[in-house]
């Protein structure tokens, strides 16, 4: 599954700009089902190391459009078997390194497909191989987990840990009070979370340590009105949201920022219609996907990150999004 974006679309002026989904649904699919056949572009090539991310990015958009047959579910499971490394882990391609964020999108796709029992049967003690390696990968002391043998640790990998850990059924394998300490000492002044202890606060991390605090059963720990008092923050003038203070909107937080807030029952602190408004308006009209912002390039990543915005705020005709 490439990450590459669709062509380019030839100067669209703001009044022609795209304002419903249903128009674009199949254009979507479209774009989704053409990213793994485009093995004669370079950039298909530059992307092998998200290929595994890709592929899940792309069929939980078909999931929430409420077309999770458009890939082929036998040549999707096979794809994910062949990134299975000796150690336990996915890796982003075959012949590629393990690592814990390639390791979540597989389980994730696995789930998604309902073929966890099949997994099992074509990879003898493959879920508890899994388990396995993702618990090898917390650090006794701090809590944390690293993202592969080499230790760079990240509260998005602890978020994927147990993300991926609760799937399995296996989080019994990791100390979680431990995880939930670290979490806690990522608590900034401002009510957000950063990578680590002291880092700055950001929406991506916000909803990594809101996440692995909702599956770990904690939420009570966290300030629900501080932490949404500066999510809500994250809403521009035109209805997009950013990651931090004084940087420009991008249709991911649609997903980060509106995901936290419905965690900590606060989605109502945001314009929903506005976010709406301006995640319509980043689809390409003319070949499906959407992109970061109006006019870009779209890519996979923002397309299902888009779509799960839409799904989030209540967008009519898609499949609802757990945000957790």
């Amino acid at each position: 599954m490439s990450l590459v974006s669709g062509p380019g679309r030839g100067g669209i002026t703001e009044g022609q700009l795209p304002t419903e989904l249903r128009l674009y649904v199949d254009k979507h699919v479209t774009y989704i089902q053409s990213l793994d056949k485009r093995k004669d572009e370079l950039e298909y090539w530059l992307t092998e190391h998200l290929r595994l991310s890709g592929l899940y990015w792309g069929l939980t958009a078909l999931h929430l459009l409420g077309r999770p047959d458009a890939l082929p579910r036998s040549e999707v499971l096979d794809f994910v078997v062949s990134c299975l490394q000796d150690d336990g882990g996915f890796a982003a391609a075959p012949q590629h390194d393990s690592h814990m964020l390639y390791t979540v999108s597989g389980v994730q796709i696995l789930a998604m497909l309902d073929a966890l029992d099949e997994f099992d049967e074509r990879v003898s003690g493959g879920r508890e191989k899994v388990g396995r390696f993702i618990a090898n990968l917390q650090n006794p002391n701090t809590g944390t987990f690293a993202g592969d043998i080499w230790g760079e640790t990240d509260t998005r990998f602890l978020y994927g840990a147990l993300n991926a850990l609760s799937l399995l059924g296996m989080t019994n394998l990791v100390d979680t009070d431990k995880a939930v300490e670290y979490i806690q000492a990522c608590v900034n002044s401002d009510g957000g979370y950063g990578t680590s202890p002291g880092a700055e606060s950001h929406a991506g991390q916000v909803f990594t340590c809101v996440g692995a605090l909702a599956i770990a059963g904690r939420l009570d720990l966290v300030d629900r009105d501080k932490l949404g008092g500066w999510l809500s923050e994250r809403q521009l003038p035109n209805g997009g949201l950013n990651g931090r203070p004084e940087k420009l909107e991008d249709v991911c937080y649609s997903w980060w920022v509106v995901s936290s807030l419905a965690m900590i029952d606060r989605l109502h602190w945001i314009s929903g219609s506005k976010l709406q408004e301006f995640i319509l308006k980043c689809q390409d009209p003319d070949h499906g996907g959407i992109s970061d912002r109006p006019g870009d390039m779209v890519d996979v990543f923002h397309t299902v990150f888009g779509i799960a915005g839409l799904s989030l705020t209540k967008y009519p005709g898609l499949v609802e999004v757990d945000p957790i």
